[in-house]
């Protein structure tokens, strides 16, 4: 007997569709982190936005970091997975090295700062403090969800036996 199994075929259920962002921590050599406040909501958060689909990870966080701070960026690392449960964004978080540029604000960005990480703690909302602070203590790579205001916490998966 022959199977044959494909994704195309049609059920009842329709696959589900995530948007992929991805975001630098960009961390200068005296530690501090480049931040931007954003001009859609005036929000501080990491550098960051959509990945296109012709485009690598690496090479998205390049183009949104330069886009809306200035800033020329080598990509060290992955350091986070983040899904907002919410909106159905899947974020890659990846530590940076600052290699030039000059900082600036941009169309998505009204200001741009270099933070010590108690003033990320202080201006951001802890779905995005976090990250920058994932980025920083050394135990790469996170995965966390959050609801787009807070981190949900991890609920074990309760086992059903039969």
């Amino acid at each position: 007997m022959l199977l044959c199994m494909s994704n195309s075929v049609a059920s009842d259920k329709s696959t589900p569709r995530h948007s992929v962002s991805v975001a630098g921590v960009v961390v200068r050599d005296d530690g501090r982190l480049l931040a931007i406040r954003r001009a859609d909501n005036g929000t501080w958060e990491l550098p960051g936005g959509v990945l296109e689909l012709a485009e690598t990870p690496e090479d998205g966080v390049r183009r949104e970091v330069l886009e809306e701070t200035g800033i020329h960026v080598e990509v060290d690392e992955l350091t986070g997975v983040y899904k907002n449960i919410t909106a159905g964004v899947v974020a890659l978080v990846f530590r940076c090295k600052p290699c030039g540029g000059t900082e600036r604000p941009s169309g998505e960005s009204t200001a741009v700062q270099w933070l010590t990480p108690d003033e990320v703690t202080e201006r951001m909302s802890e779905v995005y403090a976090v990250r920058l602070l994932d980025a920083l203590d050394g135990d790469s790579p996170h995965v966390r969800s959050h609801d787009g205001r807070q981190l949900l916490t991890y609920q074990p998966r309760t086992v059903v036996s039969r």
